[in-house]
């Protein structure tokens, strides 16, 4: 593994010293020509957009030619004013995973090690002239098994684990000494935990068992969505990966005039609903729902691929996340800002006035478009480069967030631009609710929720007298202004139990007294 790093290490020095060469050698003819420059102010600027615009590409190519890890980290760079400039952001949204195909014949030797000498007695055909598609990380090829049943064959490059795993290597000790030269900088943007949820997240791209059981665990939670659906798993080892093929085309590529308007709506209403409980309910989503994962075909259910890069919540970060979307959905730029500094954390520096400012002005200016007009990955990274801006930090898992956003509201565009984000969530708020109050009151967890509100009794006897009340009168909010503490606004996390945990807890206990009648 050493000498992996030590090659690995020495293609990124050479790719970066490329690029810094190229870039000094730019600034040099700048300085030249500019002694020289009898251009109006016009052409000038002209000049300096063209420039900024070769730096970007030459970015991007740079990060491309490094593989597959630094394509992610690129993508999810895209997603971070914070930390990227416009011009370059813009550009990293263009970074695609498609590289030149090989011959079938390079993986034959990891079909033979991962399904045994006789592999081919498992297909009746398998299509070695044309794959179905060529990543940095695996080809995809379409078989035929014993009985005619169509299926993919995903196999993995040789060799490209352990240069990822070199990679992370890598990353971990930059992070390592970013958080050394740049404390402040880390404060507000924790690199090396950032890192860790993309680490965790591509995971089980490195090894296709994981693949697999992210799969099995999506299906059981698609089933209640009717128009959507998941690949079977025919088998699964580390490096090869079969599943049954997904109908239709991808939708980045279909003719919405094909499908009808209920079926393209319903389908385009089904991935949010699918999303939005991966994101609150399971706290297991696809990192990664970009067009090109998401299959359809007129009459039959759209099919989500690709399950190796999957993130995951713990359970504060997701209730605090729900009442985060609540906010926007109804218009509450003030909610939205408290609710987001409690997901994340203050620095010594924080300015929530300014911020609770910022999202007042900004959240009025989305929260009411639809998909043809609003795209909520940016939206998303605005409220970030906002926070960043004021000094207050977010959540490592915004990061894989801010992808995951951005490439849903992409697919869900492509199939029906009118849907209105904020309706269809609020739609799903009591399906959500119902399912979080359910969980509530299930075994260890009610113990440990009720352990929590005794405590929270305790120290907030206001709040829970409040909470009685409500349920009294049958009535159930989350409080989206909860007061905020001196220590909090400096930087250190109230020790109460959330507002919303509480509320949770009111809308469990009145299920129940519902249901007992």
């Amino acid at each position: 593994m050493a000498s992996v790093v030590g090659d690995r290490l020495r293609l990124v020095v050479k790719v970066l010293g490329n690029l810094v060469a190229d870039e000094v050698g730019q600034a040099t003819r700048r300085r030249r020509r500019s002694k020289r420059d009898e251009r109006s102010p016009a052409e000038a600027d002209a000049a300096s957009a063209g420039s900024e615009e070769r730096r970007a590409k030459a970015v991007r190519h740079a990060l491309e030619s490094l593989g597959p890890f630094y394509v992610k980290l690129g993508q999810i760079l895209s997603t971070r004013p914070d930390m990227v400039p416009e011009s370059i952001r813009d550009e990293l949204q263009n970074l695609h995973d498609q590289v030149d195909v090989q011959p079938f014949s390079v993986f034959e030797p990891v079909l033979a090690q991962d399904l045994g000498p006789d592999w081919k007695l498992r297909f009746d055909d398998i299509d070695t002239t044309t794959p179905l598609g060529a990543a940095s990380l695996a080809q995809v090829y379409r078989v035929t098994l014993p009985g005619g049943r169509p299926a993919v064959v995903k196999i993995q490059r040789p060799g490209i684990r352990e240069g990822v795993l070199a990679d992370m290597a890598l990353m971990r000790r930059a992070s390592k000494i970013v958080a050394r030269v740049a404390p402040r900088f880390n404060e507000v943007i924790d690199t090396e935990a950032m890192l860790g949820s993309v680490f965790d997240a591509m995971e089980p791209e490195l090894d296709f068992t994981g693949e697999a059981r992210n799969m099995d665990e999506a299906r059981q939670y698609i089933r209640r969505f009717r128009t959507l659906d998941v690949p079977r798993v025919m088998h699964a080892g580390p490096r090869v990966l079969v599943q049954s093929l997904a109908p239709g085309s991808s939708v980045r590529h279909i003719d919405r005039a094909h499908f009808s308007d209920d079926e393209r709506i319903e389908i385009g209403k089904d991935l949010l609903r699918f999303m939005y409980h991966g994101y609150f309910v399971h706290r297991m989503f696809h990192a990664d729902p970009h067009a090109g994962n998401v299959f359809a075909v007129p009459g039959g259910p759209a099919t989500v691929i690709d399950w190796g890069m999957v993130g995951r919540l713990d359970r504060r970060t997701s209730l605090q996340l729900l009442p985060l979307f609540m906010t926007l959905a109804q218009n509450d730029g003030v909610g939205l800002a408290h609710h987001w500094a409690e997901m994340g954390r203050m620095t010594a520096w924080s300015n929530m006035p300014a911020f609770t400012a910022d999202m007042a002005a900004f959240v009025p200016k989305v929260s009411h478009l639809s998909l043809d007009d609003l795209n909520f990955g940016v939206s998303l990274t605005t409220v970030l480069a906002k926070a960043t801006k004021r000094g207050i930090g977010s959540p490592p898992a915004v990061s894989l967030l801010g992808k995951s956003f951005a490439n849903l509201d992409g697919s869900v565009r492509c199939l029906a631009p009118e849907i209105t984000l904020p309706e269809v969530f609020k739609g799903e708020v009591p399906k959500i609710l119902l399912a979080l109050g359910r969980e509530f009151l299930g075994g260890s967890q009610f113990a440990r929720n009720s352990m929590e509100m005794l405590l929270a009794a305790v120290t907030s006897p206001e709040q829970v007298r409040g909470v009685l009340a409500d349920i009294a009168n049958r009535q159930f909010a989350f409080n989206v202004h909860e007061p905020r503490t001196t220590a909090a606004m400096g930087g250190q996390r109230t020790t109460r139990a959330s507002g919303g945990l509480l509320a949770l807890g009111a809308l469990a206990l009145l299920l129940g007294h519902r249901r007992a009648r």
